[in-house]
């Protein structure tokens, strides 16, 4: 387990590493970004430009200094908003895009858990069948259409929920169940097809002869080791839904980190994009790190090993 653990620590370095080169290659893949802020001051202000923010230092130094600053949370000051801190701007921004993330992702286990529990239990009965299908649906509708479908149906049609904002727990529902529709197919699929492998192994057999009622076998026993490939599924898949929380606010106008970055990216405000996708990146690995050792909690085997 140590080894094992070990071994997930040092990948977790090396991930980091990464997103800090591809976050530091942001501010140069567009080539001189102080042409495209300034494109038509003189060339004398963009040198000046230029060497105020570092920018004609040697890039192995200019990176070096980038991933001190970022290991600090200094990212610069926004170019578009006030010169207040670009990592400042994020951090007001984060809580309303994880509460939009974690609601989804709760929203989408309550929905996969049951469904994918009885359709394996209940094999090819009408629950069953009809799962089969919202999985398809599910996973060939784009998210960006799903929100606008809802908001047609609910805001417009109906007038039942705001179209956008984020000024009451009402425009919460639109924006989470567009999110977990995006995820809730596939941890279905992964329930029920984790379920179906264990309902009828050796142990599940003894404890249903023993007397153990169906549903205490199905819930007490078959659920816990079916739960080891959703709980890497559902870590990968919270990654996924940060990364659909960029649409999802620009959809709804929801004022989080992913629509931050949208306008940070037209504006061409360099520092509140690359302290919005390095935060963005860290929550991920980090994430997948507490997946990682979760997995090793649930499954004794890799304990033992």
């Amino acid at each position: 387990m140590t080894a094992f653990l070990v071994r997930r620590v040092v990948r977790f370095i090396v991930v980091c590493a990464g997103v800090s080169l591809v976050t530091f290659a942001i501010l140069h893949a567009s080539g001189d970004p102080v042409a495209l802020i300034m494109p038509e001051a003189p060339e004398a202000d963009r040198a000046m430009l230029r060497k105020a923010l570092g920018l004609t230092d040697p890039l192995p130094v200019q990176f070096v200094r980038f991933v001190g600053s970022a290991a600090t949370g200094d990212f610069g000051k926004s170019f578009f908003h006030h010169g207040q801190p670009a990592f400042d701007l994020v951090l007001e921004r984060m809580p309303t895009t994880i509460l939009l993330t974690v609601a989804s992702m709760v929203l989408a286990l309550l929905v996969a858990l049951p469904v994918g529990i009885y359709s394996a239990v209940r094999r090819n009965s009408v629950v069953d069948h009809v799962a089969t299908v919202v999985v398809f649906l599910g996973q060939s509708m784009p998210v960006f259409w799903t929100g606008i479908m809802l908001i047609l149906l609910f805001a417009v049609q109906w007038r039942l929920l705001p179209v956008s904002g984020w000024g009451s727990w009402a425009a919460l529902v639109l924006p989470t169940i567009t999110l977990g529709t995006f995820s809730a197919p596939l941890l279905l699929r992964i329930v029920r097809s984790s379920m179906l492998e264990v309902v009828n192994l050796d142990y599940v057999r003894t404890a249903r002869a023993k007397g153990v009622s169906e549903w205490r076998v199905i819930l007490r026993h078959a659920l816990k080791n079916a739960a080891l490939p959703l709980v890497t599924v559902t870590g990968l898949q919270f990654g996924l839904l940060l990364g659909g929380a960029v649409i999802t606010e620009t959809v709804f106008a929801v004022p989080g980190v992913g629509r931050l970055i949208v306008g940070a990216i037209r504006q061409l405000d360099f520092p509140v994009v690359q302290a919005g996708v390095f935060l963005l990146a860290m929550i991920v690995v980090t994430v997948n790190l507490v997946v990682d050792v979760l997995y090793v909690y649930l499954n004794p085997t890799i304990r033992i090993r």
